[in-house]
């Protein structure tokens, strides 16, 4: 009799449990969806507040200017890019006020972004007045300490990033190059798409956990071509290479959760034999429809020849960027490409509901990471 008692409370206590795990799960589901909703109405009450010249410049990021502060209040861009330029000369204080300063301006918070990939690239930790020794390479970073290492060099750089008003940093580096010789070996992981795809989960999830926005790149993958910095490059791989093998870490990076993705200046053959990636509906597309990215999508630096070398004008590049699908625009013509946007705007040219539909994205990654309220 005991034990038939004992069974029967082991059974109450075991569904009593089973019934607060559910009922935990469905209220965390129900808060999920209520916070879902209260983000989308608020950027309808933020998209119906603004002028089309306010939704455009949400869209430029643009190389940060001299008189930052004083440009953001006239142009009230949707995010700065900060240079090794930008910290040379200054320190954790002084920049830390300089872009509380320009948020303070700002009708809506910026993205504020820097390249802290580690390596042969690193803007701010280069500079012995903000850290003791620049980050290292991720791939460096693994060879003396494993993925453990990997993870607490992702907590770290966005720690230290967080800690001088940068919310944004463009990386990580998704690309998986083929050898030495590469343009991007130095900056790949690896050669081996596998270990690219976990350094990217691992660390797409610690930069979300100190809220700090990852931008994979360089979609679709460079692989092993040139430099667009200084040429016109054109990569006469298949598709299922990039399937295969290129895709693979983007593909983990969006399922970790990532909300920006940049896109290459690599005239792509697979996918577009006549636009770099960039600028390529067929590429944007591809990133939407095929692999489910619902986030930002911005390109690489609109100054770099690349780009350059392969359209007639900023004003033409600004326009088809924005017509081939990009939210925003890396670059350092703001001016420029809010005129050229908005020209293209009134004509018809570009719908503005395009142009709704890239604000409502970025407003909704500055609304998670909480970059405005």
């Amino acid at each position: 009799m005991k034990n038939k008692i004992l069974k029967i409370s082991c059974l109450i206590f075991s569904l009593i449990i089973a019934l607060s795990g559910a009922s935990y799960i469905a209220s965390a589901a129900y808060a999920k969806e209520a916070e879902k909703e209260r983000i989308e109405q608020r950027i309808d009450e933020i998209l119906k507040s603004m002028t089309l010249d306010e939704k455009i410049a949400q869209m430029l990021f643009v190389y940060m200017p001299k008189d930052a502060k004083g440009v953001q209040q006239k142009q009230q861009y949707g995010g700065y890019v900060l240079f090794a330029r930008d910290f040379e000369k200054s320190n954790k204080e002084k920049i830390n006020k300089k872009i509380k300063g320009i948020q303070k301006v700002s009708k809506i918070n910026m993205l504020m972004a820097v390249d802290e990939e580690g390596g042969t690239v690193v803007r701010a930790s280069k500079y012995k007045q903000f850290r003791k020794s620049p980050y290292k390479s991720p791939k460096k970073v693994y060879q003396s300490g494993g993925w453990s290492a990997v993870e607490k060099d992702a907590k770290s750089k966005s720690k230290f990033l967080i800690s001088l008003g940068l919310n944004t940093n463009f990386a990580p580096v998704a690309d998986v190059a083929y050898k030495k010789s590469n343009f991007i070996y130095s900056r790949s992981f690896s050669t081996n798409a596998k270990s690219v795809s976990k350094f990217i989960n691992i660390t797409v999830k610690e930069m979300k956990s100190q809220n700090c926005v990852a931008t994979l790149k360089h979609f679709p993958g460079y692989g092993n071509n040139g430099d667009t910095h200084s040429k016109l490059i054109v990569d006469k791989r298949s598709k299922k290479t990039f399937q295969t093998r290129d895709l693979k870490p983007f593909e983990k990076g969006i399922d970790s959760g990532a909300s920006m993705i940049m896109i290459s200046h690599n005239i792509v053959y697979c996918f577009d034999k006549k636009n770099t990636a960039s600028l390529s509906k067929n590429v944007h597309d591809y990133l939407r429809k095929d692999m489910g990215f619902q986030g930002v999508i911005i390109t690489d630096g609109l100054d770099m020849e690349g780009v350059k070398k392969k359209y007639k004008s900023n004003e033409a590049i600004a326009v088809k960027a924005v017509k081939s699908g990009n939210d925003m625009l890396c670059t350092p013509y703001g001016k420029i490409s809010l005129k050229a946007i908005k020209k293209a705007v009134k004509s018809g040219e570009i719908k503005k509901s395009r142009i709704d539909s890239s604000v409502r994205r970025i407003l909704r990654l500055k609304l998670k990471y909480k970059i405005i309220k």
